[in-house]
């Protein structure tokens, strides 16, 4: 995915939340705005192949000084917001950095 055509579409509203982001901002207390401001600033931090629902990706942007994550597909011709949240440990050590994975993400 290319950031800037998904801010391309984010400035002309050519974008969709999923029931899980929606789930996902109102958890973390995000508005619509600090997300639009967060992927306008932001960068891909992570891109996700095409494994059988279409390519996605990781967006971390700023919205004043709250890190937020968006991760973000394609539902048509608009860019789907799959999942959006305040990165944190200890999935994150910071919003760059993602953290060790728990013992049920990763048997031994």
């Amino acid at each position: 995915m290319d950031i800037e055509e998904i801010k391309a579409k984010i400035r002309a509203n050519q974008y969709v939340y999923t029931h899980h982001a929606e789930i996902e901002r109102k958890a973390d207390e995000l508005t619509f705005a600090q997300v639009e401001e967060a992927i306008l600033n932001g960068n891909i931090l992570e891109q996700y192949p095409d494994i059988g629902r279409g390519e996605s990706c990781l967006i971390l942007g700023f919205a004043k000084d709250v890190p937020i994550h968006t991760a973000c597909g394609w539902r048509g011709e608009k860019v789907a917001f799959i999942t959006v949240y305040i990165p944190r440990p200890p999935k994150f050590i910071d919003p760059w950095t993602r953290g060790e994975k728990s013992d049920e993400e990763n048997p031994v």
